[in-house]
């Protein structure tokens, strides 16, 4: 695990939980440079203020406010340091919600919570508390001078902290597209819904993989291995026809439900064999029978 980037205590009610917070989640995303095309020299940036022209040191940068209006304000370090948000090392809990009314929408960053306590018994308490009562408890998390409102719940027996977007983050929308469409067919939801029952099952993140992710590493541990740190050329695949715009849904929703039947027959029919090997190997041996014994007198 990272080392910690924050250290504070949950306040609940009385009961003060000290806690590390860590990053819950990283991005395994492969990662490039700019370069030149010419020479394949790194691309560098110089920070140059457009009133003198100079080039200007990270340090020697501040940070500055425009409003509409075009009034600008610059603020300092100091400035920052100066606000209560920058003092405040307490998670405060401010009420427990139901946790099928948080919409999926607002959640934001993920952070695991690591009791700092020679005995956390007050956090195994709020965690158990938690689980028992499948609330989800609303706080109020102040990270790099920025206060978020955010989602205390338990993962695997740990707290988890979510920040929340604030409603006025989720943008409003309307499409003209969605306007007067008209609903569809009892028989289109049937069929619909018959076409997600042979698709449903529970969820397993193991079963998917970022596919493109795999394949660009294979690109550049090949360019690695040729030695010349260029890509060869692939012959290029043409791509799968597309079918032209369905009309008719319930022949598409035929279509779809005969082609997940097919899938499903074709697995059934590869596991019939394995499993009447299984059959054979677990079938048990005939008893043999013994003699009844005399009843005594």
């Amino acid at each position: 695990m990272a080392r910690a980037i924050w250290k504070g205590s949950i306040a609940f009610g009385l009961v003060n939980v000290p806690v590390k917070v860590y990053t819950a989640t990283e991005d395994h995303d492969i990662r490039f440079h700019q370069v030149h095309a010419k020479d394949g020299g790194r691309i560098k940036y110089d920070r140059v203020c457009a009133v003198c022209g100079n080039s200007v040191q990270y340090a020697d940068i501040d940070r500055a406010y425009e409003s509409p209006e075009g009034d600008k304000v610059v603020l300092t370090e100091e400035d920052f340091a100066k606000l209560p948000a920058a003092e405040k090392h307490e998670i405060p809990v401010l009420q427990f919600v139901p946790s099928d009314q948080i919409d999926p929408i607002l959640y934001d960053r993920s952070y695991y919570l690591e009791p700092d306590s020679s005995t956390p018994k007050a956090y195994v308490l709020l965690a158990k508390t938690l689980e028992h009562i499948d609330r989800t408890a609303l706080v109020h998390f102040t990270l790099r001078q920025k206060t978020r409102l955010a989602a205390l719940r338990v993962r695997e027996g740990m707290l988890v902290l979510q920040t929340l977007l604030w409603p006025d983050e989720v943008r409003s929308v309307e499409f003209d597209s969605l306007v007067d469409v008209a609903e569809p067919r009892p028989q289109e939801i049937s069929m619909a819904e018959t076409l997600v029952a042979t698709m449903s099952d529970d969820f397993d993140p193991s079963l998917y993989t970022d596919e493109y992710q795999i394949e660009l590493q294979k690109v550049l541990d090949e360019a690695i291995a040729s030695g010349t740190g260029k890509v060869t050329p692939r012959a290029e695949v043409a791509p799968a026809g597309l079918d032209a715009e369905v009309v008719d849904l319930v022949a598409a929703l035929q279509r779809s439900l005969e082609a997940s039947g097919r899938r499903a027959a074709a697995g059934e029919s590869a596991a019939k064999p394995a499993a009447k090997k299984a059959a054979k190997k677990a079938a048990p041996k005939k008893a043999v029978k013994k003699p009844a014994a005399r009843k005594g007198a």
